[in-house]
């Protein structure tokens, strides 16, 4: 009889242990493990985010006035023979597609990102738009190891961060390319878009400027 009432208070006694311990896991799960987006973009959900259209390339003053005009780069040739026509007219920037304007030659006295002339910004307002962001690159498998040496970035990020530099990222899909500034890349050395990322990223930049 004894060693029943024993064993019975025992047997509560692991049950409630358990459920505690199940609990703590519980809790703490609650404040490190409710997001499965890499550092620092699971602490981003709230943070604000500029877009940047870009203009991947600019020839130097003495080539664009010469009467031969200028060759774009050839991973820029590449792109806007294969990939350019994913995005509309207005999102491309100037002097890349036949026919059109050309690029106006560098300039020192006009807004830039990261040394890249800005031609417009818009801040992301619409929570899917916001989320899709943080999806792209909290996702160590939206990246690969480089497969081009170059940066002409169409594009550009800027996020908020709590007393901190913004998270800066260029992003030239010319390249299959980013670049990064302000905080840690998580992934290494992973700075290659993979194709599906790169078309999730042509949709946001379409929904932030209304393409």
């Amino acid at each position: 009889m004894i060693v029943s009432l024993v064993r019975a208070q025992v047997g509560r006694r692991s049950s409630l242990w358990t459920k505690a311990s199940a609990l703590v896991v519980v809790l703490a799960c609650a404040e490190g493990c409710g997001s499965s987006l890499s550092q620092p973009f699971s602490q981003m959900s709230q943070a604000p985010i500029t877009t940047f259209r870009l203009q991947n390339y600019e020839p130097p003053a003495a080539v664009a006035t010469s009467p031969s005009g200028f060759q774009l780069p050839p991973q820029i040739q590449s792109w806007v023979t294969a990939g350019a026509a994913l995005l509309p007219p207005g999102l491309l920037p100037p002097g890349l597609l036949p026919g059109s304007a050309a690029a106006a030659p560098a300039q020192q006295n006009v807004p830039r990102f990261h040394e890249f002339r800005i031609l417009g910004s818009m801040n992301v307002g619409t929570k899917s738009v916001h989320d899709e962001v943080l999806d792209i690159f909290g996702h160590e498998s939206n990246f690969d190891m480089p497969r081009e040496n170059c940066m002409y970035a169409e594009f550009g990020l800027s996020i908020g961060q709590m007393n901190q530099p913004p998270a800066d990222i260029l992003i030239s899909l010319s390249c299959d390319q980013i670049g990064t500034f302000g905080f840690a890349w998580p992934y290494g050395a992973k700075t290659s878009l993979t194709p599906d990322a790169s078309k999730r990223i042509v949709e946001v930049m379409k929904k932030a400027f209304g393409g």
